[in-house]
């Protein structure tokens, strides 16, 4: 059985268009159909622009609104400003690709000859910096109106468009003469002293050795890095020979190392921790340690200038802690590392010292079960966020809360606002601890923090009596984070002496950054001024008194 059916003809079929007969006509509609699909392409790419222009808005409000909760909650944990940072970087992301969007929807409304689409708003630029020198470049002006060909034209005024740029480091050789003189009487040569440099036979300046010194040590790039990058602008330094300036600059820079040690030791309290450095072995690197420990009176209203000492060690021995505090007596606030189990014996010789944990470790351990962001994002077998922590980081959040209103105030008037408001949580915190230890078996994940804390808490709770303790020690986990991210730069030290010499080298930088002085600038004057101060002004030229030199006397 079979069904006729009716075929359509191209005329008659609804769908297909009629067609023009002649070829001006086809090219006319051919001209109309691609204008007409640049301007669809025109409106979907300003569709898109503003999209994204939006995405821009919303980020940028989000950030601000995180900001702004930061500075009225005081919420400064590392986690939320490790979230800042992301937002940030999200923003910077969505802004370039507005930019790209605006920029591809106004070529393509040109060539469509439609309106520019609107952009988005942008922050008002502010002015460039007055101290920055000024390159005037004026545009050549006809020399007759273009109008009329008239020659008499005068000038009504300027319009001035200024563009920030920057100039490539640039070389040059510093000729110092030394002139020599005869004496017609006695036939005697007389001729001035050679200048003065910190390499024996030296020809680097003091702000070639600070370039290299703070490349090194302060942005962790190693020496064959920076002899490749110096050879593609044309000037030929070897590994060889940066190492040799290298190690004279260390040298000439130790007595103020020395000061810094001074200072740093004399402190009532320490911040102490340390991180792993690998250190090149026979056929292997042996993991080797970084150790710092931080003077930081601010906290407590204290006027003496901050600073950081480092040392550096092919393992983690007590033996370590012992040497470098042997002579120091004061608060250590440290994590609960047995290396320091010494420095609080009774029988320690000078007397012990006094532990004051920190109070971020601790609560590390119960949020890593309480945090229920980190959870969803597990998914659906994650384990579950545990209520015991949930509470423990709560009740913990609040004596941070209480340390942040009384930054700053003195010991005495922090130890009293903490008598009067922490003591009372603190207790109670103890109880409940004790409490929900009772319920947990011992398998329990969140018993293990619970038991960090109880085992060690008369150290933990030290901090109320003494109004100089700090509840975490964060000062001393900052001063290690250079280290953390240099180890992805340079991979290991070269040798046992290579991590000593950045030990001391850290410990000048990181005293630098602490009092806001510009490390590299500070090396520069100190290694051009070191030589010409006697032994007993040295303390002129630590970070926290040093001023630099004026032009005029740079100059002479």
């Amino acid at each position: 059985m079979w069904f006729p059916f009716v075929v359509n003809t191209p005329a008659e079929s609804p769908l297909s268009p009629t067609l023009p007969t002649d070829l001006a006509a086809a090219h006319a509609m051919i001209l109309a159909e691609r204008q007409a699909r640049v301007e669809a392409q025109a409106e979907a790419l300003a569709a898109k622009a503003a999209a994204s222009s939006t995405e821009v808005t919303i980020a940028h409000l989000k950030l601000m609104i995180e900001k702004l909760k930061r500075e009225l909650y005081s919420q400064r944990s590392e986690r939320t400003a490790r979230f800042i940072d992301q937002m940030e970087l999200q923003l910077a992301e969505l802004e370039e690709a507005a930019t790209e969007d605006e920029i591809a929807a106004e070529a393509t409304a040109r060539q469509a000859s439609l309106p520019a689409p609107a952009l988005r708003r942008r922050p008002v630029r502010k002015p460039f910096p007055e101290h920055l020198p000024r390159e005037r470049v004026v545009i050549a002006v006809p020399t007759s109106c273009p109008c009329c060909g008239s020659m008499k034209l005068s000038k009504l005024g300027e319009d001035v468009t200024e563009t920030l740029e920057v100039v490539p480091r640039s070389w040059k050789v510093i000729q110092t003469v030394r002139e020599k003189f005869t004496c017609r009487a006695c036939e005697a040569i007389t001729q001035p002293p050679a200048p003065f440099h910190v390499t024996p036979r030296g020809f680097a300046g003091p702000n070639l050795l600070a370039t290299i010194l703070y490349e090194k040590f302060g942005q962790h790039q190693p020496l064959n890095r920076q002899s490749e990058r110096y050879a593609r602008e044309g000037i030929d330094l070897s590994v060889s020979t940066l190492a040799d300036q290298v190690g004279a600059a260390t040298v000439a820079l130790a007595p103020l190392h020395e000061l810094i040690a001074r200072h740093v030791m004399t402190a009532e309290r320490l911040h102490a921790d340390d991180t792993t450095v690998p250190i090149l072995a026979k056929g292997k690197t042996d993991t080797g340690r970084i150790w710092t420990y931080v003077r930081d009176d601010r906290p407590f209203g204290g006027a003496d200038p901050p600073a950081a000492l480092y040392f550096a060690s092919r393992d983690r021995r007590q033996e370590h802690p012992d040497a470098h505090l042997a002579a120091w007596r004061g608060i250590l606030q440290a994590d609960a590392y047995g290396g320091y189990n010494g420095l609080y014996d009774p029988a320690r010789p000078g007397g012990p010292v006094t532990s004051a944990l920190c109070w971020s470790h601790a609560r590390r351990g119960f949020f890593e079960l309480a945090d229920i962001a980190a959870s969803a994002r597990r998914g659906p077998g994650a384990a579950p966020v545990s209520p015991i922590a949930l509470e423990a980081v709560k009740r913990i959040d609040a004596l941070f809360s209480i340390e942040r209103e009384i930054n700053s105030l003195s010991a005495d008037e922090r130890r009293q606002v903490r008598q009067e408001r922490s003591r009372p949580l603190v207790d109670d915190l103890r109880s409940w601890l004790g409490e929900q230890r009772v319920k947990l078996s011992r398998s329990a994940t969140v018993a293990k923090p619970i038991d960090y804390m109880l085992r060690r808490w008369d150290s933990f709770a030290s901090f109320v009596d003494d109004g100089r303790a700090c509840l975490s020690n964060n000062a001393a986990e900052r001063a290690l984070r250079g280290f953390a991210l240099g180890r992805k730069a340079w991979l290991f030290a070269g040798s046992s002496r290579g991590a000593e010499r950045a030990a001391a080298m850290a410990t000048l930088i990181q005293t630098a950054k602490m009092n806001d002085v510009d490390p590299q600038a500070w090396v520069a004057d100190v290694l051009a001024r070191i030589a010409g101060l006697p032994q007993g002004r040295l303390d002129e030229l630590l970070p926290w008194n040093w001023r630099p030199l004026p032009t005029t006397a740079i100059a002479a």
